[in-house]
Formats: structure tokens, C-alpha cells, sequence
């Protein structure tokens, strides 16, 4: 019985990661090999930045709380522990909004809260 090989799986297998390295540089879009290692190492890349990208945005907001904080007489550790205390239900990400867009609105959880 003759050798039989799926081609058609193949085929698709390899257009569907060279259609992910579509945009790279010299052979790392059109060679199958160097775009498979490029394609793979840019997943892991995603997959780790992902993760990554969340402990950012949360630094950030920290720092502009603080930031916010500060311009009350207030640290970030002293404003956040006060937050709990009075059980304000507002995280992070909406208290860096308001101490960045509404300063007046951040002010009153400041007098709230003091």
C-alpha cells in the first residue's frame, strides 16, 4: 500500500504561521523554519506580557494616587488604608482616574476620608 500523507494539513499549518509573521523582517516572514521561531518566541513574548502589562498599569495607578495623595497631606499607604477603613468600594484603577481627570472628585474622597 503506497505511503500516505496528509498535505493538505500541512499546508495549512505552515500558511497559518507564516499569515502570523506577516510584517517581519527579511526571511523571518517567508521561510518556514525562521518563521515558526520567530512566530513561537513572539507567543511567548505575548504570553508573558500579558501578565506583565497588568503589574504596569497597576504601578501606575499606585503612583498617581500617591502622587494625588500627597498634594492633600496624605501618603498612599495612609490614603488607601483610610479607603478601607471607611469601606469606600472604589479600586485602584478608578481612584488613578479620578486623582488624573477629576481632582475635584478625588478631593471629596480625601475629605470623606479624613
Amino acid at each position: 500500500m503506497p505511503r500516505s500523507v496528509n498535505a493538505v494539513a500541512k499546508r495549512a499549518r505552515r500558511k497559518k504561521v507564516l499569515k502570523q509573521a506577516k510584517g517581519y523582517f527579511g526571511r523571518r516572514k517567508n521561510v518556514w523554519t525562521v518563521a515558526k521561531n520567530a512566530v513561537d518566541k513572539a507567543m511567548l513574548y505575548a504570553y508573558r506580557d500579558r501578565k506583565a502589562n497588568k503589574r504596569n498599569f497597576r504601578s501606575l495607578w499606585i503612583s498617581r494616587i500617591n502622587a494625588a495623595a500627597r498634594l492633600h497631606g496624605l501618603s498612599y499607604s495612609q490614603f488607601m488604608g483610610k479607603v478601607k477603613a471607611n469601606e469606600i468600594e472604589l479600586n485602584r484603577k478608578v481612584l488613578a482616574d479620578l486623582a488624573m481627570n477629576h481632582p475635584d472628585a478625588f478631593k471629596t474622597v480625601v475629605d470623606k476620608i479624613k
